[in-house]
């Protein structure tokens, strides 16, 4: 390094008169692994909630049942190509893929969106998608205003570090607190910002 740049970091040098000491050791010593079996469902539930998610449990046969009675007569519910039949039989659908994905416009007017998930987080309340079954491209997820999530209890991880563990980071990862929101200097909330103004967890066991 030359030039003034270099003179200004050796006139620091001499002012500190010693190198500053290493930084502390920090133990990384998370509980990657459920201390038995699966995660806390009950926590899960308890802290969505805290974050507005409306959550529900019920049993696997009643999927379509739930789902019915969270959207209004005649209205359309987009779903992923791979989503179980059964989930679905109680509403009308239009099916997104990536061979035929559906225009922004058209997911725009629809009411809901049904998918699955890659886990729960119960420490945050978090639903994670990645992509993967029953869960379809990402936009079908951000641009309808309603997303309604079936996680199973044996999906639920306690903590984020486990939930790190058991997901792929080269899959798209997107994280769901709640419904979309921000809020501004005087912390005004505003819902919807960029994604889905309602989030329904419908937590089932299999």
């Amino acid at each position: 390094m030359t030039g003034s740049r270099g003179e200004i970091f050796d006139r620091i040098r001499s002012a500190l008169g010693s190198p500053p000491p290493e930084p502390p050791a920090i133990p990384r010593t998370y509980h990657r692994q459920p201390m038995a079996g699966p995660g806390d469902h009950r926590r899960f539930a308890e802290t969505a909630a805290d974050y507005l998610a409306r959550v529900t449990f019920i049993d696997l046969g009643s999927v379509s049942d739930a789902v019915a009675s969270l959207v209004a007569p005649g209205q359309t519910v987009v779903v992923p190509a791979d989503l179980p039949a059964q989930w679905r039989g109680g509403v009308e659908t239009v099916v997104d893929s990536l061979e035929k994905p559906l225009p922004i416009g058209q997911l725009d007017d629809v009411a809901a969106v049904l998918t699955g998930c890659a886990l729960g987080i119960a420490a945050t309340g978090t639903i994670v998608l990645d992509g993967g079954f029953a869960q379809g491209r990402r936009a079908i997820t951000l641009v309808p205003d309603h997303h309604i999530c079936v996680v199973f209890t044996d999906q639920i991880v306690d903590t984020v570090p486990q939930a790190f563990a058991a997901l792929d980071p080269l899959r798209p990862l997107t994280f769901i607190s709640g419904p979309s929101a921000t809020s501004d200097i005087e912390l005004e909330r505003v819902e919807g910002v960029h994604g889905p103004r309602r989030l329904n967890i419908l937590i089932a066991t299999r």
